[in-house]
């Protein structure tokens, strides 16, 4: 099987010109680790398997996983409401939104970058520069006075901004600096030795740089296209070995008991025909209703990350980019190869 995934995966990168990391691992056993393009093209540094990648969005898990752990211990409820568990004052703000509501994306809050007004992520910065964005607070004046969008528990609507007050909700009750509360209950449970949110003016080595291609051919780095440092909402680095780990984690119960992680690969909320939203990650069902695989994802300009886990197989899948796209063919095409080997 692993033979016909290099195949494919090759077959698509040359096509594509894919640049990132691509592993998949059947239980223990290894099928796939290979790299492509260069994590830093101007002094062509090649990428390889202990490159750290960012994966934007597709860290609002770690998220969900440090909210189920307060929960676990008693510090919150899911039923908790944001005016009693966040000291920060919201004008606009329905008293009803709970943890909940925040986790699923039906709080109804007003988002920092809303698909639906924007369509550039790098307008955000120019009139609040991302070189000050380095603490989850200094988004709060991007959506603090902002009227809601809906009601709470009207509807399904992607947000950020949720994710930012949920990592706020973290520093309050832990005391600790989110990125800090992530590595130490997250990242050093699950041996993600290599992993964590770094800023972009003091990158460790074997860091990936995001490329930006424009349409002439040229290309840019991301450095001025995001916040300074990563926080709830997106913006952690990985290698894909590392997040491979976090699935075993997860799914062995060593970052929350089992109750715990079965509300969080619970469907909370449904998106569309065959797609769920659990907290903080999202779910994919066959037609008989039964799981196809829980998976996350994430996009910011010179960044595509897509990965998951098919439960009916035990494989873990982890897809890697340091450009705007990519990652989704990739996964398509290992996902269409499962299918193949294997009923799903």
């Amino acid at each position: 099987m692993n033979i016909n995934i290099i195949e494919i995966v090759s077959n698509i990168q040359s096509k594509g010109g894919f640049s990132g990391s691509v592993f998949v691992e059947d239980k223990d056993k290894v099928l796939l680790d290979k790299n492509f393009g260069y994590a830093n093209r101007s002094d062509q540094l090649e990428n390889n398997s202990a490159t750290r990648f960012g994966i934007a969005s597709g860290c609002k898990l770690f998220t969900a996983i440090a909210i189920c752990q307060l929960v676990e211990e008693g510090e919150i409820s899911f039923d908790s409401k944001l005016s009693d568990c966040l000291k920060v004052d919201f004008k606009h703000f329905d008293n009803k939104v709970t943890v909940h509501h925040l986790l699923t994306h039906t709080s109804g809050i007003p988002d920092y970058f809303d698909e639906d007004v924007m369509d550039d992520f790098e307008d955000l910065w120019v009139n609040n520069p991302m070189y000050h964005i380095r603490k989850l607070k200094d988004f709060l004046p991007l959506f603090q006075n902002e009227p809601m969008k809906s009601q709470a528990r009207e509807s399904f609507h992607y947000n950020n901004a949720g994710y930012i007050l949920l990592g706020l909700i973290v520093e309050q009750v832990s005391g600790l600096e989110f990125s800090d509360y992530v590595q130490k209950h997250i990242f050093n449970k699950a041996d993600m030795t290599q992993s964590g949110y770094f800023s972009f003016d003091s990158l460790p080595p074997n860091t990936a740089l995001g490329y930006i291609d424009k349409p002439d051919g040229t290309w840019k780095t991301n450095i001025y296209s995001l916040p300074v440092k990563g926080g709830s909402d997106g913006g952690a680095f990985v290698t894909a070995y590392d997040m491979a780990k976090l699935w075993n984690a997860l799914m062995n119960y060593q970052l929350l008991n089992e109750t715990y992680t079965n509300k969080l690969l619970s469907t909370h909320t449904q998106v569309n025909e065959s797609g769920y939203y659990g907290y903080g990650i999202w779910i994919k069902k066959k037609t008989d209703n039964s799981i196809l695989k829980y998976h996350i994802m994430g996009y910011d300009p010179g960044v595509s990350f897509h990965s998951a886990y098919y439960p009916g197989l035990s494989i873990k899948v982890v897809v890697c980019s340091n450009k705007s796209d990519g990652a989704f063919d990739i996964m398509s095409g290992i996902e269409q190869e499962l299918t193949k080997i294997k009923t799903l």
